[in-house]
């Protein structure tokens, strides 16, 4: 089984890197100035800015 690629608010970062803001349905959802976080592994995600929305990492965030 795979890593875990969508992350709720208060979860740990599984790797360094630089997290986005996606959509429920995130490849359909575009949304427009996405919050964006770096975080170290152990690191807790913050809070997003729509109860709806998940934290991925940006390279793997980013379809197109």
């Amino acid at each position: 089984m795979g890593e875990k690629s969508e992350f709720e608010p208060g979860d740990k970062a599984p790797n360094p890197g630089v997290y986005m803001e996606v959509g429920e349905a995130s490849f359909h959802t575009e949304i427009q100035d996405p919050k964006m976080v770096t975080l170290e592994r152990g690191e807790t995600f913050p809070q997003t800015t729509n109860k709806d929305r998940k934290w991925k990492k940006k390279s793997k965030a980013q379809v197109h």
